[in-house]
């Protein structure tokens, strides 16, 4: 029996193949059976930002929106582009330098790729 990957929105185990498709009977989510053959690795996290763009390290970005610091420091403005990122596994996915602020921990889904 072969190892079918596991449903990329529900995360259910009992997926099954119907011609070139992979479907999940609990969700009823489908997807072609070659996008899950080109998937990074079992125990890879892709980092995506909010467009859903899979960042990589040294990747500049864009912030989405105004983002309050914490401590009455200030905010970082909505288009302040933010060069040579750095991916990190903790609740804030990315740490970089910010002109004017230095150094700081963000979320991916308040960025988006240049």
């Amino acid at each position: 029996m072969s190892a079918l990957p596991p449903c990329p929105k529900c995360h259910s185990e009992f997926t099954y193949e119907d011609g070139s498709q992979l479907i999940c009977p609990e969700c009823a989510h489908e997807w072609p059976a070659q996008a899950a053959a080109e998937s990074p690795e079992e125990g890879t996290k892709v980092y995506r930002d909010a467009a859903g763009n899979v960042l990589q390290d040294g990747d500049t970005v864009t912030v989405i929106k105004d983002l309050k610091l914490k401590g009455g420091g200030g905010v970082v403005k909505m288009g302040t582009k933010v060069k040579n990122i750095r991916l990190v596994d903790s609740d804030h996915d990315i740490d970089c330098k910010i002109d004017g602020f230095g150094s700081m921990s963000l979320k991916s889904e308040f960025v988006k790729k240049v």
